[in-house]
């Protein structure tokens, strides 16, 4: 056996696949893009044969550029987009429909119907998550109602549900195995955080049947072996992780108060609370983690749906700009004495708000502005709305408890402008991740650790660097008139009034 891991990344809009060697230096990597289906308004499908093909021509690539045979690779880590819904035939393998994305809102009504009911209090309760289309609960219970005959048959145990994670390992494996991890299970809403298991009341508040759920293991655990003749080897995957716990790991915050920020499609910050499992009062989610040798460590969450898929609007949308990249430049160039404020709320609005049904605008528009002052707003929006998750936060575990840096990574954090601009509007030190592939290195320290050829925890940790650290340097009244424009200009998308 190799010292080799191979970590695969699974993401909104991309598989990736990277091999990192025994000293956790990336040594070759694979991308491949994966099309989003948009059928209705709110609607967000992938298509779940073309993500698990992406997946094996990614890995298959990276191991050739690698120049290593597959038998050299000692573990698989699978980092994934969560809550990504995925149903398929026990037997042939095949999927029932499409996988319905975590940005996808057509199950609004049912969760309006639940919290009608008085549901929303019941799910807080047992999984720290809101009544949201974000979730996968409501979309499995969706397919169930929606596709022929596939409640009876999941009843009978010929379906298979799975987030994206799960569809790769079983897969991987052949059809051996279906399971998924602890962190990818908590945000199901059907899985209970405290007792660590799937809850027969919230599945039969969903009219789920039981029979189509995966095994939960740790994150670092044995979750089967692949078949040889996809990689050429048999790989055990030993380590399994949805896309922000992974970037949590990546980023070394194994300590109760450590932080960190994640700024890809949407942007999701999670704070460790340890052991503590925290209920949010500012609509704040609680999550687990990780989960490493059967113990649980909690986190609260903030998930904000729109960050860098604001500037892909720029790019594709108005056509403002030819590459993501250019954002920060045009941004520096617009006039700073205009006060024009963007609500990416394409999709809704997430943390703190949870508003499915707000809808993005644009205020402070005179006749001078043009793409520069699109592009300031767009990046400093990303500020304002990482703002409101501190806010909410430190509300709900206490100031001093919160450590005084945030870690960052994400393809974002390449903009200095961006990341300076996050720093003065959350007045806080902000350090940049050394790597980008944060995400990946999470999932690999997980295979890594769990193979023996990567450090413990504490080890990991201590090697953990930053790139650059951005400190603020904006006055305070500016930063606070500014953060007055934001608030009114989000009270003024949502389609509720905001609390007092």
């Amino acid at each position: 056996m190799g010292g080799f891991i191979l970590a695969i990344d699974q993401g909104t809009t991309s598989s990736r696949a990277i091999i990192f060697d025994d000293g956790m230096t990336m040594v070759a990597s694979a991308q491949m893009d994966v099309r989003q289906h948009y059928p209705q308004a709110g609607w967000v499908e992938h298509d779940a044969c073309e993500i698990w093909e992406s997946v094996v021509a990614t890995a298959r690539q990276a191991i050739d550029k690698a120049g290593i045979p597959a038998s050299a690779i000692a573990a698989i880590g699978i980092t994934n987009q969560r809550e990504t819904t995925v149903v398929w035939d026990r037997k042939t393998g095949r999927p029932f429909y499409r996988a319905i994305v975590w940005q996808d809102r057509r199950t609004a009504e049912i969760c309006d119907s639940l919290k009608a009911d008085g549901y929303e209090k019941l799910v807080r309760a047992k999984t720290g998550l809101l009544l949201d289309p974000y979730f996968s609960g409501t979309k499995l219970r969706w397919l169930l109602d929606n596709v022929d005959g596939l409640r009876e048959r999941a009843r009978m145990g010929g379906v298979c549900f799975g987030t994206i994670d799960s569809w790769l390992i079983f897969n991987l494996t052949g059809g051996r195995v279906h399971a998924t991890d602890a962190t990818n299970a908590s945000r199901t809403m059907l899985y209970n955080i405290t007792d660590g298991i799937w809850d027969d009341e919230l599945l039969g508040v969903l009219a789920i049947p039981a029979p189509l759920l995966p095994d939960v293991k740790d994150c670092a655990d044995d979750f089967g072996v692949t078949d040889k003749s996809i990689l050429g080897a048999a790989i055990p995957i030993l380590g399994v992780a949805g896309d922000q716990q992974a970037a949590t790991i990546g980023n070394a915050c194994f300590d109760p108060g450590m932080m960190k920020s994640t700024y890809g499609t949407g942007c999701f910050a999670l704070l460790n609370t340890g052991g503590d499992r925290v209920a949010s009062s500012n609509r704040m989610l609680t999550t687990i983690a990780y989960r490493l040798d059967g113990e649980t460590t909690y986190a609260l969450e903030g998930s904000i749906f729109i960050a860098g898929a604001a500037v892909q609007w720029l790019r594709d949308g108005l056509g403002l700009i030819s590459r993501a990249s250019d954002s920060g430049a045009l941004a520096v160039a617009a006039d700073h004495g205009q006060r024009v404020y963007m609500v990416p709320a394409f999709t809704g609005l997430g943390a703190p708000y949870w508003d499915p049904q707000a809808r993005g605008a644009i205020f402070g528009l005179t006749r001078n502005s043009g793409p520069a002052e699109l592009a300031h707003a767009a990046l400093e929006s990303v500020a304002y709305q990482t703002l409101d998750l501190l806010v909410a936060m430190r509300k709900d575990w206490g100031e001093r408890r919160i450590g005084t840096v945030l870690r960052v990574d994400g393809g974002m954090t390449n903009s200095d402008w961006t990341m300076q601009r996050l720093a003065d509007i959350v007045a806080n030190p902000v350090d940049r991740a050394a790597t980008q592939e944060t995400t990946a290195l999470g999932a690999a320290w997980l295979a890594g650790s769990r193979a023996g050829v990567w450090p413990e925890r504490a080890a990991f940790a201590k090697a953990w660097r930053s790139d650059r650290q951005f400190l603020p340097t904006m006055p305070d009244t500016e930063r606070q008139a500014k953060i007055a424009g934001w608030r009114d200009a989000v009270s003024r998308t949502l389609s509720r009034p905001l609390s007092p």
